[in-house]
This record gives C-alpha cells, sequence and structure tokens, in this order.
C-alpha cells in the first residue's frame, strides 16, 4: 500500500506547539539568560506555553481549570457528526436525492413529515422490500434512501433540533420494521465479498470509493444504535420496549449465531490482516464501541452492578462512588512560567543571603517550610524534562515559594492544613498478614502464616494499629471470584456445577474468546497507527481510506480541509478504540476477574504499555487543545444550514473551545486502560521504570483536569519507591499532590522505599504462573471438549461393555486374515499359565 505518498499536505496540519511567546534564546523579558536558566525555560516544543494561559498583574502563570466533565460519551450531536469525514459531504445530497425518487414514484407530492405514521410505516417496509433485489447499483440506492431517512430526512427541517426529533422517529419505525436485520445480512455479504477484497488489494491506493456499499451500512447501523440508546422521557412507551429488546438481541448471539460485535471484531482483524484494505475502519471502531457500550452499559451502569454484585456475595458497600469524588476534585495549578522561576529562584537567593546575617529569620524560615532543603536546586524538578511537576493549590507547606514574601506572623498563626483527604483509605487482608508477621517476627519470634486474629504478646500498640488496619479493610469482587476458583480447581467432583449467569459480558466474552489475542493485536496496530507520536511508514496499515478523496486536492484550501479532516479521523480512530478498551476491561473484570486478566495479559504481550507511553511521549497540551474540526461541515448543521464560504484563516484559527473533548477523553481512557494493566502486578510496574515513563508522565501533569491528573498521580505513585532517593526529593511538589489526590493503603511505604521490594524483576515467572491460572479457569469452564478423561464416568459392566458395538476401519476388515495369523495364529499361547 502506497497511501502515504498520495498525502503530502499532511505535514503542515500535524499537531505543533502553539505561536511563540519566547525571543530565541531569551525568556521573552529581554532579560539575560544563564545556562541553569536556561535548563529551566519552558521547552517550547512541548508546549509548555499554551493558548489558555494569561498571565495576572503579579506575574503568575494562571489558567482556569478545564471545564470538561468526562462521560461515557460527548454529546449526541458531537458522536454523530464524527461518524461522517469532511469528504463525505456531497453524498448527504445524493441520499436525499436517492429518497425522493424512492418517494415520489410512490408516494403524493407532500413532504414526509406532513404524513400519517401509517403511510410512513408502509414507505418504511416498501423500502425494506426493495433492499432484496439482487442488482448491486439498485440496492445501494435504496439503502442510501433508508441512510436519508435515518439522517432525519432533513430537507425538510428548518433547525438541528428539527432534524434530530425526525432522526429519532424514524429510526424507531425502521427498527420496528425489522431494518437492522436486513442490514446486518447485508454487512455480511460484503464482508464476504471476495471480489472486492481482492480488487481493493492489488489497488496502489484506496480512496472513498473504494468503500461505498460498506459505508452506507455501517451509516445507518451506527445512526440506529447510537440514536436508540440515547435516552428522551418523551419517549412513548412503546418505544422503551422496542429499546429494550434491541438491546438484549444486539447482545445476543442471534447475527450468525454471535453478537453483532464479535461480528466486527471480525472485520477488524480481517483490515488488520491486509485482506480488506477498503473497510472503513473508523465507522467500524465506532459502531463496535456503541454496540458494547449500549450492550453491555457505561460507568453509570457499572457502578450499580458493582453494589449489586457486593450485597449478592455479602460484601461491604463500597466505601465511596470513585467517579463523584473525582468530579468534585480540582486541578492542580500547572509549573510556574520561566520568567516567574528566574524571579523567585532570585528571591530565594536573597532570602537565604538574608538568613545568613540574623539567626532568628533562619528559625522562623525553617519553621514556615520544614520540607525545605539546604540547596536551592534540591527544590527545583529535576532536568530529565526541564519541567516543574505540579504544583498543588491547597498545600500550605509549598505554596510561599513562587508567592510574594508573606506579612511576618507567629508560626502557629500562618500555618493552616488541608481539610482532609478525598478518599476512605483501603487495606487489604494480605497487607494485614504482611504486618502482624513482621511484628511477630520482631517482638516475639515466631510466626503463625495468615493467622489474623492472635495477637498474644504483642505491645499494646500494635493492637490498635492491627484494629485500625482491621476497620479499613477492603475485600474486592475479584478475590472472592479468586478464592473460588481455586475451591473450583481443587475439588473438580465434589464442587458441583457452577451457575454461570448467561449476562451479556459472558455473551460477549465467549464470543470473542477463541481469536481475543487476534482481535487486541489488531486493536493496537490501528492505535499505533492513528497515534500522533507515529510516524509515516511505508509497511504500516493505511487507515486512511475512508477519508481520502478519489482526486487528491489542487488548491491550499483543499489541501488545508483535508488536512484537518485526516487530523480528526485519526483523533476519532484513537477515541473509539481507548473506549472500547475500557469498557472491555471493566465489564470483564465485574464479571469474571480471569477475563479480565486473559484481556489484559494479551495486551500487555501486545507491547501496549510502551504503545500507550509512546502516546503521551508529545506536546500533550498541543494535543488536547488541537483544533481539527471544522464545525460549519459537522452533521447535522452543515445540512440545514447554508455553507459559508471556507477560507485558509477560518480553517486556521479552528473553534473557540478551551480544548478538543474527544482528545482529552481519549488520554483519560488511555491512562485509566495503563492503571488497569499495571495495578498490583510489580513486573508491570517495572516495565514503567523501564521504559522511563516517570517524565512523561509528569509532563501530562500539565494538562489541568483533576481527572486526568489523578491517574497520571496513581502511575507515578505505583512506581516511586523504585525511581530512587534523588527523584523524590528533587520532585517533592509531585509526591506532595500524591499524598493528596491519590487513595493511600495505610501501611504501603511508598513515599520512602525503605522497605523496598528487593525482589529480581521476574517478568516471565509472574506472567507464567498468572497465565497458568487463567488457562485453567478457560479450560474448566469453556472447554467441553478437552475435559480431563480422568473425571469422565466410566462403565465397568461387562456385558454393556461387550456388547457395544464397536466400528472398525476398513482396512482393518480387509487385512482382518493377515491380522489374525501375525497377531494370533503366530504368537505361542501357554493355556496353563493363563488359567492359573
Amino acid at each position: 500500500m502506497e497511501s502515504d505518498s498520495r498525502v503530502p499536505i499532511l505535514v503542515s496540519r500535524e499537531y505543533t506547539a502553539p505561536p511563540k511567546i519566547m525571543d530565541v534564546g531569551g525568556n521573552g523579558s529581554g532579560l539575560p539568560v544563564n545556562n541553569k536558566q536556561r535548563a529551566m525555560l519552558p521547552n517550547k516544543s512541548r508546549g509548555e506555553f499554551t493558548r489558555n494561559q494569561r498571565k495576572d498583574s503579579e506575574g503568575q502563570s494562571e489558567s482556569p481549570d478545564l471545564e470538561f466533565e468526562y462521560s461515557d460519551t460527548d454529546k449526541w450531536a458531537a458522536e454523530l457528526s464524527e461518524l461522517y469525514s469532511y469528504t463525505e459531504g456531497p453524498e448527504f445530497a445524493l441520499n436525499k436525492k436517492c429518497f425522493e425518487e424512492e418517494f415520489r414514484a410512490h408516494v403524493s407530492d407532500k413532504k414526509w413529515t406532513e404524513l400519517d405514521e401509517a403511510q410512513h410505516r408502509a414507505h418504511a417496509m416498501r423500502l425494506l422490500d426493495s433492499l432484496e433485489v439482487t442488482a448491486r447499483e439498485k440496492r445501494l440506492k435504496v439503502a442510501r434512501a433508508i441512510l436519508y431517512m435515518a439522517q432525519g430526512t432533513f430537507a425538510d427541517c428548518s433547525s438541528e433540533v428539527e432534524v434530530q426529533h425526525w432522526m429519532r422517529y424514524n429510526i424507531f419505525l425502521l427498527l420496528d420494521v425489522g431494518t437492522f436485520s436486513a442490514l446486518v445480512e447485508l454487512l455480511n455479504m460484503e464482508i464476504d465479498n471476495s471480489a472486492a477484497c481482492s480488487s481493493a488489494v492489488r489497488k496502489p491506493a484506496i480512496s472513498l470509493a473504494d468503500s461505498t456499499d460498506l459505508r452506507v451500512l455501517l451509516n445507518i447501523m451506527y445512526m440506529m444504535v447510537e440514536t436508540i440508546q440515547q435516552d428522551d422521557p418523551a419517549d412513548k412507551p412503546e418505544w422503551k420496549i422496542i429499546k429494550e429488546t434491541f438491546r438484549t438481541e444486539l447482545g445476543s448471539p442471534l447475527f450468525n449465531n454471535e453478537p453483532i460485535s464479535v461480528m466486527l471484531f471480525g472485520m477488524v482483524t480481517k483490515f488488520c490482516s491486509g485482506h480488506a484494505p477498503h473497510f472503513p475502519m473508523k465507522k467500524v471502531l465506532l459502531l463496535l464501541w456503541k454496540s458494547i457500550l449500549f450492550t453491555l452499559g457505561g460507568f453509570e451502569q457499572l457502578q450499580s452492578i458493582k453494589v449489586h454484585k457486593r450485597e449478592e456475595l455479602g460484601l461491604p458497600p463500597l466505601p465511596e462512588d470513585s467517579i463523584r469524588v473525582i468530579r468534585s476534585m480540582r486541578a492542580a495549578s500547572p509549573p510556574a512560567s520561566a520568567s516567574d522561576l528566574i524571579e523567585q529562584q532570585q528571591k530565594r537567593a536573597r532570602r537565604e543571603h538574608k538568613a545568613l546575617i540574623k539567626q532568628d529569620n533562619l528559625d522562623a524560615f525553617n519553621e514556615k517550610d520544614p520540607y525545605k532543603a539546604d540547596d536551592s536546586r534540591e527544590d527545583e524538578d529535576d532536568n530529565d524534562d526541564n519541567d516543574n511537576s505540579i504544583e498543588p493549590e491547597t498545600f500550605p507547606l509549598e505554596r510561599d515559594e513562587v508567592m510574594p514574601p508573606p506579612i511576618p506572623h507567629p508560626p502557629s498563626e500562618r500555618v493552616s492544613f488541608p481539610k482532609g483527604l478525598p478518599w476512605a483509605p483501603k487495606v487489604r487482608e494480605k497487607d494485614i498478614e504482611n504486618f502482624l508477621e513482621s511484628s511477630r517476627s520482631k517482638f516475639i519470634g515466631y510466626t503463625l502464616g495468615s493467622d489474623t486474629d492472635t495477637v498474644v504478646g504483642l505491645p499494646r500498640p500494635i493492637h490498635e494499629s492491627i484494629k485500625t488496619l482491621k476497620q479499613h479493610k477492603y475485600i474486592s469482587i475479584a478475590e472472592i471470584q479468586i478464592g473460588r476458583e481455586e475451591e473450583f480447581q481443587k475439588t473438580p467432583l465434589s464442587g458441583g456445577e457452577e451457575e454461570v449467569e448467561m449476562c451479556a459480558t459472558e455473551l460477549l466474552f465467549q464470543g470473542i474468546l477463541p481469536s481475543l489475542p487476534q482481535y487486541m493485536i489488531a486493536l493496537l496496530k490501528i492505535l499505533l497507527a492513528a497515534a500522533p507520536t507515529s510516524k509515516a511508514k511505508t509497511d504500516s496499515i493505511n487507515i486512511l481510506a475512508d477519508v481520502l478523496p478519489e482526486e487528491m486536492p489542487t488548491t491550499v484550501l483543499q489541501s488545508m480541509k483535508l488536512g484537518v479532516d485526516v487530523n480528526r479521523h485519526k483523533e476519532i480512530i484513537v477515541k473509539a478504540i481507548s473506549a472500547i478498551l475500557l469498557l472491555l476491561l471493566k465489564h470483564f473484570k465485574l464479571n469474571h476477574i480471569y477475563q479480565f486478566e486473559y484481556m489484559a495479559q494479551h495486551l500487555v504481550f501486545a507491547n501496549c504499555i510502551p504503545l500507550i507511553l509512546k502516546f503521551f511521549n508529545q506536546n500533550i497540551m498541543s494535543y488536547i487543545t488541537a483544533k481539527n474540526s471544522i464545525s460549519v461541515l459537522d452533521f447535522p448543521y452543515c445540512v440545514v444550514h447554508e455553507l459559508p464560504e471556507l477560507t485558509a484563516e477560518s480553517l486556521e484559527a479552528g473553534d473557540n473551545n478551551q480544548f478538543c473533548w474527544r482528545n482529552l477523553f481519549s488520554c483519560i481512557n488511555l491512562l485509566r486502560i495503563l492503571n488497569k494493566l499495571t495495578k498490583w502486578k510489580h513486573s508491570r510496574t517495572m516495565m514503567l521504570v523501564v521504559f522511563k515513563s516517570a517524565p512523561i508522565l509528569k509532563r501530562a501533569l500539565k494538562v489541568k483536569q483533576a481527572m486526568m491528573q489523578l491517574y497520571v498521580l496513581k502511575l507515578l505513585k505505583v512506581q516511586t519507591k523504585y525511581l530512587g532517593r534523588q527523584w523524590r526529593k528533587s520532585n517533592m511538589k509531585t509526591m506532595s499532590a500524591i499524598y493528596q489526590k491519590v487513595r493511600h493503603r495505610l501501611n504501603d511505604d511508598w513515599a520512602y522505599g525503605n522497605d523496598l521490594d528487593a525482589r529480581p524483576w521476574d517478568f516471565q515467572a509472574e506472567e507464567c504462573a498468572l497465565r497458568a491460572n487463567i488457562e485453567r479457569f478457560n479450560s474448566r469452564r469453556y472447554d467441553k471438549s478437552h475435559s480431563n478423561p480422568d473425571f469422565l464416568p466410566v462403565d465397568n459392566c461387562l456385558q454393556s461393555v461387550l456388547g457395544q458395538r464397536v466400528d472398525l476401519p476398513e482396512d482393518f476388515q480387509m487385512n482382518y486374515d493377515l491380522w489374525l495369523e501375525r497377531e494370533v495364529f503366530s504368537k505361542p499361547i501357554s493355556w496353563e499359565e493363563l488359567l492359573q
């Protein structure tokens, strides 16, 4: 595939740093800078200065928190518009034309909006019947007419709200007459269309025209799934019944004996293997994501499933709802600007000079800031990425460094404490066992294994500590599931049959189980190709098949428009894949821990950890504030309003949003996936250390959004003890932020590393032990054909065994005489011995 050679214009619109603010080699204020100060200046290529930052009158760098609310999806209009590339714009009019030809031929000249419900239904059924014709061109015209209905018959509407109203009405009508099943059958035909596949493979460059049939079908299916899953209190009661029936059907193996998601996963692997390069991958991934979201449920449903499961297992309720806690958090301040750092350093030097003159001042200074190091350089961040990490807003002991000198007061009046930590602390059973073991061996000299109740001979403070630990003990659903699985493995006969609830998650796992490793590799391949940090290579997969026009742009304006379109296309793919992976990991973890571990392990084996780190090793502020959208071309705005004249200036300006919702959503999802893969896994935590993730993650802290910062801080917390004393000393502000924002494990020595885990980093042993457990679970629950022969029932009755009919092979019957001669007659038999 030589797709890269066709897009020379993309370079101009790749993510670039924001406009220059500093003069070359200077600090923007004309001040001379020495080498040490230059090392502290923000790196322009990484976007230390963002468009959102402004300086207040005191010279401090201030920017508001990003007004971002994390959710399952963006607003409905945004999700609809992202389905269509800007190069597909002319097809809206084509869909309208195909519909009107059919409509005028069979119905009166009235508008669609003027007909009654019976006429609407009759025409919808007429279109559905026409889909079954054998002529491809005729079928495509009818499919376009149905797509126009799904798009809200926009020519008869005067506003976007009206379009959305008719979309919802038409889509419920189409679903009620059975359109979705017909579309799935047509999609299957297109997937198996070997002529189209072989033609696409031979083409040197694939364009929008190669995927026309597939795109029309996927567009209708996506519009149906996306619209029906939206909740609307004004829905009729029968619509609610249709919605629930559709949800059940979508997650059940009704289409080709597999859920719709498994069929779409098959399209993803076929595309990545190179057998079907014309598949419109963005649309496939969007439909896959929305199908999983609709059938399995989003974050709120996950929370309610978790609460329900804990009740069923007799576990105490959750200490808090994590998403609500995060929403109430405030983001920490971004690093100070270059001029502030220089000014701050000069102030610090003056203060130290004064402190040498008068002993009283030195005492007050030390009392005010107990974390202050002797050398001013020690409180700066390490220079591995020239950034000063984050400055937590409410941590009083570190704020004064970039503030004007405070008015002298007695120390007791100056000290204020944080209001409280946002999370209830948690303790695992294993942590209590380890604490008791170390206490017993220290004070008494004996151990009792996993006994956590016997405290004889231990000092009183240890009793209090154990009481506190037990108060905050948290037992997860996963621990119960692992315990039960161990019981099943130990007692396969007396343990009885396991009752497996056939929910949508279980059906999906059973569907993707045989090919799950290939699915994970395919998704990560596409994610790598869509990442802005990836360089265009001739051998990489071409994900632009459904965005490149047949004729390449000839003017600068067309080139710019296509550049925006291609970058937007890649961003949407990243958004869809990150959401798919996160949803699957969360649902599988709740359904059964070993389903989660199976998927997570294959992601790790497919290099997901370095891939996500590679993704974040870019100018992340620039990615989050990217302006790769042209709002006047978005659906449904573009079909209702007259299109204004586009100019290079308007394309360059982009929209007025503070940030790009989908890019921030993708970043948070990828950070959550990384957290899920590494949590409680020593070998994977060491991978974060080995891949030098700390400076990459620290740069991501510049995004002033509480949720994103929290997941970055979690990833920094797990590896802090392995980064060395000097790193911790140089990053005290980051350490303070971790203390403030991340949940505490009461006896976790994360901040100091005194109890450094001295185990060798044996990645293979840990992963092999986990893999053995997963394989035992999968073979016990899903591999019925290879069940253990030792546990099969045995027939010991001589009569029934001899009476069984045994079918002998033909060659044995033909050579029976030869067999008798060789095996019976020619062998001497000692009958006396046989009788004895």
